[in-house]
């Protein structure tokens, strides 16, 4: 799941759901579809996300290429 990535960063820069989406503009409802009931962030949002956390999308995209191959 693609969330896990993105918690994986958020607890590495120790920033809440909230926080990002402050940063994002993305509303907390939506951050909330996309970790608890699995939604798949439009590329927009992933671009906001990315940027947000300073991080490039190939990390979302790396960590989601070794999920794909354990299963």
């Amino acid at each position: 799941m693609l969330w896990n990535s993105i918690q994986i960063q958020l607890d590495k820069q120790k920033i809440t759901v909230y926080r990002l989406s402050k940063m994002t503009g993305i509303p907390m409802n939506t951050l909330y579809s996309y970790k608890n009931d699995g939604k798949e962030p439009p590329f927009k949002n992933m671009c906001k996300i990315a940027d947000a956390l300073d991080v490039s999308l190939d990390v979302f995209r790396e960590r989601r290429r070794s999920n794909d191959e354990d299963h």
